[in-house]
């Protein structure tokens, strides 16, 4: 027989278990004087927030949650500014980019094209002989005072001695003559999807035409130079500094045009083993050769398994997703404005349905690239004869972009359970549509639409080549609906209130990765990622959103961004190499 415990026993027992609770709840950081948006609620502001393991321990006043600090908690002040959860980009090639951030100048917030010009000759002073000049994407010509993009002229002007590869959106490409001199391109060069424009002479001018999708852009890019695999350590390291600067604490890889799988993703994944992965990331893969990507996925099932990675970032860092946005080659609708919309070959459902079949069976999620209704309605097709013999039942799937979507295709994938990514393309290409196209009364992509039906959505961006990589523009954009050259496209019943549009790009794009639950709000038990602001994103002029940053990012309960008096609180990295990068001297985005 047990011995009866005595009453003073007991009580001394469950004093002991109290002050083992009341310890294990001290927090290791705490964020005060704040107007903390908990985004639990519209409206809902608290003082401070209190962190324990990386995840959100306790949320209230200040005097409720000092209640939580122990001798060695660090404490940081707000200053009464604005604090809001990270930010989630539900659609951002963040891989491809960190492999080759350092190599590249970017002209993302450039205001003038005179400016541009300027730094793209700077930096052409600085660049051994041997090495590319490279301006890869996040740009359009409405950005600029100017409003026009630069002649082959001017890039040869600024740059006559080295070779220079402009990327502009997905629709043309512009290289200097010591370019085209360098690549040993003539009038014989041709490619299957593209037109390298030749001039009266008989030689190519300099300017690469896409027609209908960006396989010449994206193959000349390619020939360009890269860098080592240290040299693709820092600039990972760099470019994911760069998106905690602008408030970026998560993002989901879309894959991306010669990114393949696992070669282009070791530096990531050692990175995340070794705990310096400061943004989450969660992958989709995107196949790379046409006509063989189902072999490609019956591979890829055999190498990693959606959310069984063991170097996740919580706490560690990484986490295989699924398959796309690139399903089948066959699949993909360039949304090349520039060019008439591309037909879709009639092969592509003879394609796309074994792909599908298989990655429903093996309980893959997947993403499909989509711009126009006409291709969005024969996607559906081939996923609901999937469905009818092997259900979804819960499997997640993407629409991804979806600009020209119908009322009778959201309810389709409604019924099917899916999503549907939205981005600022239009933002960056609002007036190529409708020069094309023609004015349209209705949002594209009609974003209130999806959230009336009650469709999950994730706002992103589609950096790094064809939007930029900043999510602020995003943001801007679904809550004005201007364009980067300031056009209004949306009517006023279009515009996302703020929280709406911040909503977005926190849970909804957390949906995306099937992580709703855990990120995206500043409440008990979620995942403590926060940024706080300089400015009041809730009550500031909106033409000031698309500028914003941050002061102080923290991910997993640590700090890894800091400006001003909070620069001492981050850790330090690495000069970026090479010495001659433009990162050095300009860094990213255009925004100081």
């Amino acid at each position: 027989m047990k011995p009866v415990q005595t009453t003073a026993a007991i009580a001394l027992a469950l004093s002991g278990l109290f002050a083992a609770a009341g310890a294990a709840a001290q927090a290791d950081l705490i964020l005060t004087n704040g107007k903390i948006a908990t985004m639990t609620k519209e409206g809902e502001f608290v003082q401070a927030v209190a962190v324990k393991d990386g995840k959100v321990l306790a949320t209230g006043s200040n005097a409720q949650v000092l209640k939580l600090k122990r001798p060695d908690t660090q404490l940081i002040d707000a200053g009464g500014r604005t604090v809001i959860p990270g930010l989630n980009d539900s659609h951002l090639h963040v891989i491809r980019e960190g492999l080759n951030y350092n190599m590249e100048l970017r002209w993302d917030g450039v205001t003038s094209l005179k400016r541009a010009l300027e730094m793209l000759k700077e930096q052409a002073a600085r660049t051994p002989d041997g090495e590319w000049v490279k301006v890869v994407g996040g740009w359009n010509e409405y950005q600029f005072e100017e409003k026009r993009l630069p002649t082959l002229e001017e890039i040869n002007a600024a740059v006559p001695d080295k070779p220079v590869f402009i990327l502009y959106l997905y629709g043309l490409g512009f290289l200097n003559k010591k370019g085209v001199e360098t690549l040993g391109y003539t009038k014989d060069t041709k490619y299957k999807d593209g037109e390298v424009e030749i001039g009266a002479d008989g030689k190519p001018t300099g300017k690469l035409i896409a027609k209908p999708n960006a396989l010449i852009l994206y193959s000349t890019l390619a020939k360009t130079n890269k860098l080592d695999r240290a040299g693709q350590v820092n600039s990972t390291l760099h470019f994911y500094r760069e998106l905690n600067r602008l408030g970026v604490t998560s993002a989901i890889d879309a894959g991306g045009g010669f990114q393949n799988y696992p070669d282009d993703y070791g530096v990531s994944l050692e990175l995340a083993k070794s705990g310096k992965l400061t943004v989450r990331t969660s992958y989709y893969l995107f196949a790379q050769r046409a006509g063989k990507e189902l072999e490609d996925f019956q591979r890829w099932l055999t190498l990693t398994h959606p959310k069984q990675n063991d170097h996740m970032f919580y706490p560690n860092g990484f986490s295989a997703e699924g398959g796309g946005e690139n399903l089948v080659a066959s699949a993909a609708d360039f949304e090349n404005f520039l060019e008439p919309r591309p037909d879709l070959p009639a092969s592509m459902e003879e394609d796309l349905e074994p792909v599908i079949a298989l990655l429903v069976k093996n309980r893959w999620p997947f993403r499909l690239h989509a711009t126009y209704g006409e291709s969005i309605d024969r996607d559906l097709a081939v996923i609901e004869k999937v469905n009818a013999k092997t259900p979804l039942n819960g499997l997640r799937f993407i629409i991804d972009h979806a600009e020209t979507i119908s009322d009778a295709q959201l309810a389709r994938i409604k019924k099917l359970g899916g999503g549907v990514a939205v981005q600022d393309r239009m933002h960056f290409q609002g007036e190529s549509y409708w020069k094309r196209y023609g004015e349209q009364a209705r949002q594209m992509p009609p974003i209130r639409k999806m959230l009336a039906m009650g469709i999950p959505v994730g706002l992103g961006t589609d950096g790094t080549r064809v939007s930029s990589y900043n999510p602020w523009p995003s943001v801007y954009w679904a809550v004005t609906g201007k364009t980067a050259g300031g056009m209004q496209i949306w009517q006023d019943q279009d515009r996302l209130g703020r929280y709406q549009a911040l909503k977005l790009i926190t849970t909804g794009s957390a949906w995306m990765s099937g992580e709703e639950k855990v990120k995206g709000t500043l409440a008990r038990g979620q995942y403590a990622d926060f940024v706080v602001l300089p400015k009041d994103y809730f009550t500031m002029d909106a033409e000031g959103i698309k500028r914003l940053e941050s002061v102080l990012t923290v991910v997993n309960g640590k700090v890894v961004y800091g400006a001003g008096q909070y620069e001492a609180l981050a850790p330090q990295l690495p000069a970026v190499v090479p010495a001659w990068s433009p990162v050095g001297v300009y860094g990213g985005y255009q925004n100081r």
